[in-house]
């Protein structure tokens, strides 16, 4: 009897160990893929070009510059000519497209091609599938950051010849984390697209269209509904009431909640999110914050993104599970 559960303990282990095989064969297919290339030189020439410009607008003022506190995080938050946009934006834009490349046909490539009948057949479990698939693209969108991330503070060391501070290491290991789960909202939301979708194709611009329609009129749109339900007027408290609301639909969006919390972490001397009032700026003593209190005033954005994140993911995971796969 002894022997007999010996020779049936490594299947059960295996069993437990699927979601990591069909992770590892994702994650070799996403690296070795043109799309990781394609996506990985965009956002490069994308960091690139934003970071030497700004490098460069700093070397011109840099005998003013000197003691300037967390400078080096400048070349994550600021814009300089011909570039228009700083780093962090370009991050929040692009990098969207990262989760949408490794998911909108994570589910619905592999029942076109045939394949998922024959991959849930294997000795694995059934949401060994979708488990594995995203925590591969995960992965492959956690170390493509992290290559951007370390060629801008390249970049910068290089050209300006600055060392960041433990503070701000800190403080760019905490954005990277809080990038990844944001770009990980839309690999989930991505895979919902190719789990609910027959087709790739659709999946794909379901996908685009939502994140076009939120990063180029989710501002728009919420203006326009707070209008409707907090019309302004000419008093302070209408327009105090119109200005609320508006962020509050804004912050709907999972593009305002990442904005809100790059702000803070990548500039110490932000004090504060959202709508602030004269007597609050009065009031405020000219200082950078620590790490931990910036964390304090982003954490609700941080576990809005975490939040938004589980609930796409869910909702990929049951509808994948209660699909028929073998018809």
């Amino acid at each position: 009897m002894a022997a007999a559960a010996d020779i049936s303990a490594p299947p059960e282990r295996d069993l437990r160990r699927g979601w990591k095989v069909v992770a590892r064969k994702e994650l070799a297919d996403h690296v070795l893929s043109a799309r990781f290339v394609v996506l990985l030189v965009v956002l490069g020439l994308a960091a690139v070009g934003s970071v030497y410009s700004v490098a460069n607008a700093i070397r011109e003022v840099a005998p003013g510059a000197t003691g300037t506190p967390d400078l080096f995080l400048l070349l994550f938050t600021q814009n300089a000519d011909p570039i228009p946009f700083p780093f962090y934006f370009f991050v929040g834009f692009l990098a969207p497209l990262l989760g949408i490349g490794f998911g909108f046909d994570a589910v619905n490539s592999e029942r076109s091609q045939g394949t998922l009948p024959r991959l849930v057949s294997q000795p694995i479990h059934r949401d060994d599938v979708i488990n594995g698939k995203f925590v591969a693209g995960l992965t492959v969108i956690a170390i493509m950051l992290t290559a951007l991330v370390l060629l801008v503070s390249g970049i910068g060391i290089f050209r300006l010849g600055l060392v960041p501070t433990f503070s701000e290491v800190g403080r760019l290991a905490v954005w990277l984390v809080v990038t990844v789960i944001y770009v990980g909202l839309w690999l989930a939301f991505a895979m919902v697209c190719s789990v609910l979708s027959r087709r790739a194709a659709t999946s794909a611009l379901v996908a685009i269209a939502a994140w076009l329609v939120l990063a180029l009129f989710g501002a728009l749109l919420a203006s326009v509904i707070a209008g409707v339900i907090s019309p302004t007027g000419p008093s302070p408290a209408e327009q105090l009431a119109n200005l609320q609301t508006n962020l509050t639909l804004s912050r709907l969006s999972p593009i305002t909640l990442f904005q809100e919390a790059t702000q803070v972490l990548l500039n110490p001397a932000q004090r504060a999110v959202g709508v602030v009032t004269l007597e609050q700026v009065d009031q405020a003593l000219p200082s950078s914050l620590p790490l931990g209190q910036s964390l304090l005033i982003v954490w609700p954005q941080v576990v809005g993104l975490v939040a938004l994140t589980v609930v796409s993911f869910a909702v990929a995971y049951i509808s994948f599970m209660r699909q028929e796969i073998r018809a």
